[in-house]
């Protein structure tokens, strides 16, 4: 099985140190984020990467080469422009004939992706998301009326609980076709496409074992959680 990791953003958000980093390549500890999520799929038996490179590419094929030493196989697709989510992935098609992983190359897993492997084909989906249970608290009263606009309840900054997209995947390789060849495409779209075909897309829900790099504040909280597990590992 592959895996297709999503490596070509701007990393807009992280500007300024995205301007001569591509943001997969931002240290977290002593590593790269693309390292973190080679070894990742590496422990969970996918040995074979393609990387969809774009912007500063060869910042990232000069560090990973052909993966020999980091004990995977590297294989590399290249765009000359964004093409967002799908887009990117539709330049791996080549590479792909068998069910495989899709990874968004700014995110730290892990969960069992071998799991999501194996319920992914138990259930014989055409595409298995993994979702991340999240919790925030509103940072206001909510008060409930009636139709007549009688109030009912008030709940003081209530917890509320939804499945996010984590940004990995287990698809089958019918789903590139419907992603359009050298365009920008949203992978939201392609799963919307694919439930309105009537194809099983199914979950993975986990309520750890996941970390997002979205812009620098949460970049710098993980860079400092990665750092004291060195320290304590040191």
């Amino acid at each position: 099985m592959k895996a297709v990791i999503l490596a070509g953003g701007l990393g807009m958000r992280l500007r300024p140190i995205t301007l001569k980093t591509p943001k997969p390549m931002l240290l977290l500890g002593k590593k790269p984020i693309l390292e973190h999520l080679i070894d990742w799929n590496k422990k969970n038996g996918v040995k074979s990467i393609v990387l969809c490179v774009s912007y500063l590419r060869k910042t990232i094929e000069g560090y990973f080469e052909d993966g020999k030493k980091f004990g995977v196989k590297i294989e590399y697709a290249v765009s000359n422009k964004p093409l967002a989510t799908a887009g990117q992935l539709k330049t791996a098609e080549e590479f792909i004939d068998d069910t495989f992983v899709c990874v968004y190359g700014d995110s730290i897993f892990d969960f069992s992706l071998r799991n999501m492997i194996k319920q992914h084909k138990a259930k014989k989906a055409f595409a298995t998301m993994s979702l991340y249970e999240y919790k925030t608290n509103l940072e206001y009263g909510v008060i409930n009326t009636s139709k007549t606009g009688k109030v009912t309840s008030w709940i003081e900054k209530p917890e509320i609980k939804a499945n996010i997209n984590m940004g990995c995947y287990v698809m089958e390789p019918g789903i590139l076709k419907y992603i359009p060849k050298n365009k920008p495409y949203g992978m939201d779209d392609v799963i919307k496409k694919a439930m309105n075909r009537k194809k099983i897309v199914n979950s993975f829900i986990t309520k750890k074992g996941f970390t997002d790099i979205g812009n620098k504040e949460s970049y710098e909280q993980a860079n400092k959680e990665y750092a004291k597990k060195f320290r304590k590992k040191g």
